[in-house]
């Protein structure tokens, strides 16, 4: 029988905090102590003392007084301060590396990218690279006023929770322990895998404030997210949470096998996804690119337009891989008994033609056709969604023990 531990004043407080900034964070617009203590069920002099602490140390501030009728007393509407809480995102990609700043307000703080092949590159010389580009972000983020509540990085492969890399076979790395690098280190950083992050980017409200704009997924929806890129990863969010596996490898879409007597992939297996609709794979058989230029970005416009253009083999390209990505997008609804699909990266650019192509595909696949209705879109986040999501995981440290950060009088 377990032991059960005994909860003290400050656990509760620091519970009833999360639960406050978490409803504050989903929210479309801000709100007011009474209806922040409707919506979280804390009472209303429970609210009112939790405010009270956000507001001294800058977490929230209070607007202009509104009323939304003609009797009673105006509210006070409350939101996220500015230009004081921020999280950062780092990634480590195929194409290049770069950061993102997000303040807890939901705005974009700083951000960069620096784009580069990386094929079998030494991971020291990135690391070191990125540790260059970060030091100066700290030091402004410093000087401004800023607290960063944590960090995280973003990478493309097998990540523990031990923050070491297993495998990433598109960079040529394997077992990385990312502690021994110092921007790792100074940061305080977590690491996760790409696929992940860029799903939590999708989920509006997660440890920052939601957009005021129309979002194509609500905050405690499920879906099915797939990254695609040179390779290609995947998420399940269930009901706004990521579902992460026993071991945090849960997602690997791109290496659900669509051939079994197709080309050998990298991981071992035969006729993954990847080798099919992964951006590598596709600029080869498309004729754009051989094999040594293949992972460069800026030979994607090409291939959008050789498509539109109707050559053959871009064409066939396109064609198999949409049959490829509908056969194991349909594998995976069926697992896991979900309607919603958001599909990232490359496929996004080429409009909503394949998009509605490829969304009866996968229904006329999965087994409960007739009674499942498919939803298949591109992500309202697309630049660097993976950098953006760690940064809101940085963000998220605030959200899960805010009390760390604060002092309570």
């Amino acid at each position: 029988m377990p032991v059960a531990r005994r909860i003290n004043q400050d656990d509760l407080r620091n519970h009833n905090l999360s639960v406050v900034l978490s409803s504050m964070a989903r929210s479309r617009r801000p709100m007011s102590r009474a209806a922040l203590a409707k919506e979280t069920g804390l009472t209303k002099a429970t609210l009112s003392l939790l405010s009270d602490i956000l507001l001294r140390n800058e977490v929230i501030r209070q607007l202009k007084p509104t009323s939304d009728s003609s009797f009673g007393r105006p509210s006070t509407p409350l939101a996220f301060d500015s230009g004081r809480w921020a999280g950062v995102g780092m990634q480590i990609n195929t194409d290049g590396f770069g950061y993102t700043v997000l303040d807890l307000n939901g705005t974009i703080v700083d951000t960069a990218w620096r784009e580069r092949t990386m094929d079998d590159v030494d991971p020291d010389d990135v690391f070191a690279q990125l540790d260059e580009l970060m030091r100066p972000v700290e030091r402004n983020l410093q000087r401004y006023g800023y607290t960063i509540t944590g960090a995280e990085l973003a990478l493309p492969g097998l990540v523990t929770n031990h923050n070491t890399l297993l495998v990433a076979r598109n960079l040529g790395w394997r077992d990385i322990d990312l502690n021994r690098y110092e921007v790792f280190r100074r940061l305080g950083a977590d690491a996760n895998n790409e696929a992940t992050l860029a799903a939590i980017a999708q989920i509006p409200g997660y440890a920052s404030q939601r957009p005021e704009r129309d979002w194509p997924i609500d905050t405690l929806d499920s879906f099915v997210y797939v990254s695609t890129d040179v390779g290609i990863g995947g998420a399940y969010v269930r009901e706004g949470q990521i579902v992460k596996g026993d071991h945090g490898f849960a997602g690997e879409i791109g290496h659900i096998s669509v051939n079994m007597r197709g080309p050998q992939c990298r991981c071992g297996r035969h006729g993954c996804l990847e080798l099919y609709a992964g951006r590598r794979a596709m600029m080869v058989a498309s004729g754009i690119a051989g094999e040594r230029d293949a992972a460069r970005t800026d030979l994607l416009p090409r291939l959008h337009a050789a498509w539109r253009g109707g050559e053959t083999k871009a064409v066939f390209a396109v064609e198999n891989a949409v049959a490829a990505l509908a056969s194991a997008l349909a594998s995976t609804l069926n697992v896991i008994d979900t309607e919603n699909i958001v599909l990232g990266g490359l496929w996004s650019e080429f409009g909503e033609d394949l998009r509605g192509n490829l969304e009866q595909r996968v229904q006329s696949q999965i087994l409960a056709r007739d009674s499942v209705k498919v939803r298949l879109m591109f992500p309202p986040v697309t630049d660097h969604p993976a950098m953006y999501g760690a940064a809101v995981m940085g963000l998220d440290r605030l959200f899960r023990d805010p009390l760390s950060f604060m002092t309570v009088e």
